[in-house]
């Protein structure tokens, strides 16, 4: 099928490269006109414009976007939006909130235009391995995009998962997952590190990758990682957050389902960030006032 990919970063770019290899011709615009030239050098078909790109689907057409979740997926959905046609398909495949999507479905329908979400997952490891896809929105709007669907998942990596909202819904649980999986290693091989056996971690990790219990494609990354970097020297602990992770908290909250993992996992990222966090500091002055306990003055440059 003929495709346009809006966005060409990590994912969008990589995407771009599969659905290619795929068998599938790709029309593919971005504010970059390098990163244009370098998918049109793959043998892709550039565009310098929403308009040129569209001009060169034929209807019912199917445009994907890759681009960063909240206001700019909404500017370029506004954008876009004029150019299409009743019948013609968008795909929003990056981190949405279900919300900003289902209001986004609303208004694109009236225009007769649907809204598909498919939330991916896969990362710079998408372009080999394949992306798992967690697709909402209606019937035939999906069923026009399973030729792209096919080629960007590997096999059984994508699914129908429900109406529109659906597919980014599943995809925000995922991250929520992601969050607390990846701070269990973390913590796990912290213990370890600070143990009286003076542990190999690389050789742990890359033990555990054989038959344990533990073993996940997210050990493995970690496996790599302390191969790479065994005490971990050349990076900072300075862990970020991209939304995902506050929205599946705020939506447990909404239906009073307990996920305590995830939140502390997502809070545990937020103290990251600090640098000689007030609260400890209030933590040692209380212990200072009610038990005399020694205070250690912050050491300043």
């Amino acid at each position: 099928m003929r495709i346009g990919m809006i966005g060409l970063g990590r994912m969008g770019g990589s995407m771009s490269l599969r659905l290619l290899r795929g068998g599938h011709e790709v029309v593919v615009f971005d504010r970059d006109p390098q990163a244009v030239a370098q998918l049109v050098g793959e043998g892709a078909l550039g565009a310098g414009s929403l308009s040129e790109m569209v001009g060169q689907l034929a209807p019912p057409r199917a445009v994907w976007l890759m681009v960063p979740a909240g206001r700019p997926t909404a500017e370029v959905i506004e954008t876009l939006a004029p150019l299409l046609d009743p019948g013609d398909v968008v795909v929003d495949g990056g981190n949405s909130r279900w919300t900003d999507t289902q209001a986004q479905a609303t208004t694109l329908g009236a225009l007769g235009i649907a809204l598909v979400d498919a939330g991916t997952s896969g990362g710079v490891w998408g372009l080999e391995e394949g992306y798992c896809l967690m697709v909402g929105g209606l019937d035939e709007a999906v069923a026009l995009l399973q030729p792209a669907f096919e080629s960007l998942a590997p096999p059984n990596g994508w699914l129908h998962v429900g109406p529109t909202g659906a597919g980014h819904f599943t995809k925000m649980v995922h991250n929520g997952i992601e969050y607390a999986l990846m701070q269990g290693y973390a913590e796990g091989f912290e213990l370890l590190a600070a143990s009286e056996f003076d542990l190999d971690l690389a050789a742990i990790a890359e033990l555990w990758r054989h038959g344990s219990v533990v073993r996940s494609w997210l050990l493995d990354l970690a496996a790599r990682a302390l191969a790479e970097d065994p005490k971990l020297e050349r990076i900072a602990g300075w862990v970020e957050d991209s939304g995902e992770g506050r929205w599946t908290v705020e939506a447990a909250i909404d239906r009073a389902v307990p996920t305590p993992t995830i939140a502390l996992a997502l809070f545990r990222r937020f103290a990251s960030r600090a640098d000689n966090p007030f609260s400890d500091r209030l933590l040692a002055a209380l212990r200072h006032q009610f038990g005399g306990h020694p205070l250690h003055p912050r050491e300043r440059p």
